[in-house]
Order: structure tokens, then C-alpha cells, then sequence
């Protein structure tokens, strides 16, 4: 079971976040010694009383205030499980957030934050490109609920994204935002801060938007969107949190209050993650820097041999900004490193990116990203093959783009894998 909120110092000394991945919120006494939590797979548990199980339905329902030292008892898998709160514990670390609430999938997780916020006729600001999933969510889905997406697209000038927003938006309620940085899959930056201000300006006077950022593609390591104005953060923790492509699952973070109509959702919903899930991330937790580094490092070794290479037209990843980009600045305000994600534009066209796609043999043809394995795909007929070819162009996906994530495999490998494959388009 979870102890919560202890041994994060020692000797005075605030312990880092890769340290107590091995043990915050857990208590090894309360579960038979264990050095791991167990799986603790069961639907339901036992109350001590009645009147135990009255007041944990009291906090839980919200017909309550959660008094001082009062801890929220175990109900319900759907509600809470040891697993999942131990995770929930453990990720509010990297990114300093005071909450934390799991999915069964980063799709449930923004789907079910969007949906706490958002009403019929509200208008719902986004940033372009998001991932395919997303885009349908926002720009399919919502409009049937009375729900206006109103689009940016990413590294807009800040004086041109406010007037262009207020012209859009007439005044009307915006209840939220949602900014995925970098964009998957071109690797544009929004500016955070930037875009948080403005939408608290364009809409109806009073109004306080909630700020959500997609944080999957740099992970809690390199960036933290919390501090730059974000209300919440969510992430595919498929993705660099569970690392081994082996679990789907979705987080959200922020406040206790801002995450609170989230939490509620969820519940009703049913959104949550299983205790499975919440072990096999508790696992990947612990290596969770390690890998990242690694393959952040093996990375800008791949970028810089396909930036260089003859049959590659243009990269698409934040290490190769200059200072002359104008979104350079906010790389170096708001990134504390460029991530293992890279896109890139062959000379040619589809025809050229399936040549390549289909020589590769150590590189895995997949979608998906943030594995220890690395992997390959073509966004404009995958990943984001709902997003219209007008739509694709506008935002920067073409025909001849291929995203890679980089995995941990020796970096002189995986050049040669691609180098090989680039000879035979």
C-alpha cells in the first residue's frame, strides 16, 4: 500500500526525482516487506466500518471537504487503487505539480480533461498540427457537442496570433486551450506562456481559460509546461513514461483544484488506468531518465548525419535551430533539451518515404514513439492520415516526411540502418 509525501529528503537534502522513482509513496511494511508494490488486482476492498465507508464516499463524491490529515480510503478500482496512486504520487514529481489522475490511454486523458472543461457553445482554442487522434477529437468530435475549434498553428508571431484569435473568436466564451509543443509531427514550438496570456484576452472579458499542454513528445525530463503558465499537463504515457511499448496509458497533472472536475470525470467515465497498467509504469519509472538521456544523446547523432545526407531535404528537430530562427527563443526559454523525436523530408515523395520506410531492418516500421526500440513511420498516410491533404500542407506534413523516434540501440547502428535505406531511394 502507499505512504504518501515521505522520504523525499535526507539530511535536509531534497532527493531528485530519479531517486525516489525506486520508492515515493510506498511503504514496504504495509505490504509484507515487499521491496516493489504488488499488484494489487482486485475490484473492490473491505471497509473497517460503516461509518469508514460513509465518509470515504463523502470525500470521494465531492458531498465533503477532505479534512486536514484525512486520507481518501480505499473504495473501488474505478475510484482508486494502491497501484495507481502510488504512480499518481510518484509523477507529480517530475513535473512539480501538486495532482495527478491516470487513463487507460493519453487520448482518454485529453478527452476526458477537454470534457470537464468545455461546453456547448463555448469555443475550444488548439494549436497545429496535433497528433491525428487529437485533431479528430478537436475538429470532428467537439463541433457535434456545440464546440468551436478555433486553430493556430505553431510559431505563429505572437502580434499576429492575437489579432487573428480576437477576429476568430468575436468575443464569445473560451473555456480552453490545448497546445501540443513540439507538434507532432513537424517538431513546432508554441510558446506556452505566450499563447496563455492571449487567450485570457481574446475571448469574453472575465474569461480564464484552463491551458493544456501535450507534453509526449519531450517527456517530463525536458520540459515542464506547468511553469511557463499551463494549467495542465497531459502526456501519452505509452509513450517515454512506460518506454517499452508493452502498456497504453494517459496522465494529466496540475493542481488540486484545476485537476479536481478531471478526477470526477474520470470516475464517472470510467476512464481510469487498471492496476496492471499503474505496475508496469511504476517499473518503467525507474529508468525512465536513463532512457530518455540515452536516447535524447543517440539523436542528435542521427540528426546530425541525416542533416547532412544527400537524399534528405530538410530535418525537422529543435537540437539543429539556429539563433536566427524565430522560434529559437523559446527552445532555449522553454526546453531543456531537444528529445529523441526527429522528422525529416526526403528529396521526393511518398513514393520515396515507403522506399525508405521498407529498407529499413534494425529501425521498426510502427507507429507510436518513445520506446526503448526505435521506429519509424509516414505521418501524412498514418498517424494523420484523417488530418485532409490541404490540411496536411498547411500545417507542414508532406508527402515526403518520415518521423523517427530514436531508441537506445548504439547510435552508430542506427545511422547505418538509415544510411542503408536512404541508398535505395
Amino acid at each position: 500500500m502507499r505512504e504518501r509525501k515521505k522520504g523525499a529528503t535526507i539530511a535536509g537534502r531534497k532527493l531528485r526525482p530519479e531517486s525516489l522513482m525506486m520508492s515515493y509513496g510506498y511503504d514496504p511494511k504495509l505490504s509484507e516487506g515487499a521491496v516493489k508494490s504488488p499488484i494489487f488486482q482486485t475490484s473492490t476492498f473491505v471497509f473497517e466500518s460503516a461509518e469508514a465507508g460513509k465518509a470515504f464516499f463523502e470525500v470521494a463524491y465531492g458531498l465533503r471537504e477532505q479534512g486536514q490529515g484525512e486520507a481518501l480510503g480505499l473504495i473501488y478500482s474505478r475510484l482508486n487503487n494502491p497501484d495507481l496512486e502510488i504512480l499518481e504520487d510518484r509523477l507529480t514529481l517530475w513535473d512539480d505539480a501538486e495532482a495527478c489522475a491516470v487513463f487507460q490511454s493519453g487520448m482518454a486523458a485529453i478527452a476526458t480533461a477537454l470534457l470537464a472543461y468545455v461546453r456547448p457553445g463555448d469555443v475550444l482554442l488548439h494549436s497545429e498540427p496535433l497528433y491525428g487522434g487529437s485533431d479528430h477529437l478537436v475538429k470532428r468530435f467537439f463541433p457535434e457537442l456545440k464546440v468551436e475549434p478555433v486553430g493556430f498553428l505553431a510559431g505563429t508571431p505572437p502580434e499576429e496570433l492575437e489579432t487573428s484569435l480576437r477576429q476568430r473568436v468575436g468575443g464569445r466564451h473560451v473555456s480552453a486551450v490545448l497546445i501540443e509543443t513540439p507538434a507532432n509531427p513537424t517538431n513546432a514550438l508554441v510558446d506556452i506562456a505566450t499563447v496563455s496570456s492571449c487567450a485570457a484576452r481574446v475571448g469574453r472579458p472575465g474569461d480564464s481559460p484552463v491551458v493544456m499542454v501535450d507534453n509526449t513528445f519531450l517527456g517530463p525530463l525536458w520540459q515542464h509546461p506547468l511553469e511557463h503558465g499551463a494549467d495542465l499537463v497531459v502526456y501519452s504515457a505509452t509513450k517515454f513514461l512506460g518506454g517499452h511499448s508493452d502498456v497504453i496509458a494517459g496522465a494529466c497533472l496540475g493542481s488540486q483544484r484545476v485537476l479536481a472536475p478531471v478526477r470526477a470525470l474520470r470516475t464517472f467515465l470510467g476512464t481510469m488506468a487498471d492496476p496492471w497498467t499503474g505496475w508496469l509504469l511504476l517499473r518503467s519509472l525507474e529508468t525512465l531518465s536513463m532512457r530518455m538521456t540515452a536516447q535524447m544523446k543517440n539523436a542528435r547523432n542521427v540528426a546530425e548525419f541525416l542533416n547532412n545526407h544527400p537524399k534528405v531535404r530538410r530535418v525537422y528537430y529543435l537540437d539543429l535551430l539556429r539563433s536566427e530562427d524565430p522560434t529559437y527563443a523559446i527552445y532555449r526559454r522553454q526546453c531543456l533539451a531537444p528529445g529523441s523525436v526527429i522528422s525529416f523530408d526526403l528529396d521526393g515523395g511518398e513514393a520515396e518515404a515507403f522506399r525508405f520506410l521498407n529498407h529499413l531492418k534494425l529501425v521498426k516500421l510502427a507507429v507510436s514513439l518513445g520506446g526503448t526500440e526505435s521506429l519509424a513511420e509516414h505521418p501524412a498516410s498514418m498517424t494523420h492520415a484523417d488530418v485532409p491533404a490541404a490540411e496536411q500542407r498547411r500545417m507542414g506534413v508532406g508527402p515526403a516526411m518520415v518521423r523517427l523516434s530514436v531508441g537506445v540501440e548504439h547510435y552508430e547502428d542506427i545511422i547505418t540502418d538509415l544510411g542503408q535505406a536512404l541508398e535505395a531511394v
